[in-house]
């Protein structure tokens, strides 16, 4: 009888175990299924580089650097050979600074079709309205801002930013003139090209 209780212990040790195996084996395989099931997520980021070149006579040369992450474009410029003050930076709708004033890269940056205004204005404004930058009395200045209101090469015509141009003004802008805010010749250009 004692021989007999050790069998049937034995037999339903291996019983567990065996089911315990299986358990195992059967969660694995589902988890290894949702992981193919499951949607690749990319977590790319882009980058473009664009070189200020001179416009309207003037030494205005720089960097600006756009990084597109998790959805969102930061642009940093960098500019020197400025006058000391306050200077206007906007996106132009074209890549192409060919004119000696900078001209060929067309208007501001509009392609919902709002006023000229400040970025962010419940009033308005052109996706190319970036704001005004502050210039030391070295020439130098620099800026930063992000937004999702961009992207870099997404193909999406009101968010696109390649295939326009950063432009440096030589005033300020009013954000309240229209279409310009008012801020004077461009005396820096860059394509914002890959």
């Amino acid at each position: 009888m004692k021989n007999l209780s050790l069998v049937i212990i034995s037999i339903m040790l291996c019983f567990a175990i065996s089911c315990k195996e299986n358990k195992k084996e059967a969660e694995t395989e589902s988890e290894m299924n949702m992981e193919e099931m499951a949607p690749e997520q990319t977590n790319e980021t882009k980058e473009v580089v664009v070189k200020m070149e001179p416009k309207s006579d003037s030494n205005v040369s720089g960097n600006v650097f756009f990084k597109e992450a998790n959805g969102l474009v930061t642009v940093t410029m960098v500019v020197n050979g400025l006058t000391e003050g306050t200077h206007a930076i906007h996106i132009h709708e074209k890549a192409d600074c060919s004119a000696a004033d900078g001209t060929s890269s067309g208007g501001h940056w509009n392609p919902t079709a709002q006023p000229h205004g400040k970025w962010g204005s419940p009033e308005g404004y052109h996706k190319g309205d970036i704001g005004n930058m502050e210039v030391g009395a070295d020439g130098k200045g620099t800026m930063t801002m992000s937004t999702n209101e961009w992207c870099i090469d997404c193909g999406d015509p009101n968010k696109d930013v390649l295939g326009k141009a950063i432009i440096m003004h030589d005033g300020t802008d009013d954000f309240v003139t229209q279409p310009t805010g008012n801020a004077g010749g461009r005396v820096s250009c860059g394509g914002i090209i890959q």
